[in-house]
């Protein structure tokens, strides 16, 4: 574009013949070549820097052990034979099947899918609720799906979680049934969440039944 701009005010030059018309065409034929040199200039300088960067290529790890990617999403259900964990990766089934590897221990097991779309896949689980078979466990590649099939050691024994520390926190989660606790405990904190949470009119509702609780509870009305 810059070239045929400059061929195109030289063409103009020759044919001035008025001094003004000259200068002005001088002076943006000198402009037009001084932004052509400094492109020139820049491509060189991007050229040589591009040829820079390349040079360390050949020592730099590939971008498929660039970083790995932690797998925190599954699901899972059984059988009588078997924990089955359903992981999704969309276009694993493309990979070559030495890629996804899959490592038993009685109560673990560890995923690692290599090379999917520039990236790396783990996923590890440990303290399993119960043993496993490690003999008889394996993995199954599907559409954009990784099935691993972990074989039980007790066959027809129901697990409620997949792991140990599941369990646990499940367990603590559970409400206390403690008969010394006050059961309208659990109900105070329940408005006291609606009351922060509440509008004005909401808040108004709540102050009311509280007022009138209290005024029954002061003449001891238990009568509900």
């Amino acid at each position: 574009m810059l070239q045929k701009d400059l061929e195109e005010v030289k063409v103009l030059l020759e044919k001035a013949t008025r001094k003004r018309v000259r200068d002005a065409l001088t002076a943006e034929k000198s402009k037009i070549e001084t932004e052509m040199k400094n492109k020139m200039q820049q491509k060189s300088q991007r050229k040589a820097e591009l040829t820079e960067n390349e040079k360390p290529a050949a020592v730099v790890a590939p971008i498929t052990t660039g970083y790995t990617v932690k797998i925190s999403n599954y699901g899972w259900d059984q059988s009588d034979k078997f924990v089955k964990i359903y992981i999704t990766l969309p276009g694993v089934h493309q990979v070559p099947a030495e890629s996804v590897q899959v490592n038993f221990t009685e109560r673990s097991f560890d995923l690692l899918v290599k090379n999917l779309n520039g990236k790396s896949y783990s996923m590890i689980v440990n303290n399993l609720l119960k043993p496993i078979s490690v003999e008889g466990s394996s993995k199954k590649v599907k559409t954009d799906t990784v099935l691993i099939l972990c074989r039980k050691k007790a066959e027809n024994t129901r697990w409620d979680y997949l792991t140990q520390v599941e369990k646990e926190c499940k367990e603590k989660e559970k409400p206390s049934y403690d008969t010394e606790t006050d059961p309208s405990e659990g109900l105070m904190n329940v408005l006291k969440k609606i009351y922060e949470d509440g509008d004005d009119d909401m808040k108004r509702t709540i102050n009311k039944a509280w007022v009138e609780s209290r005024e029954k509870q002061a003449k001891g009305d238990t009568d509900f």
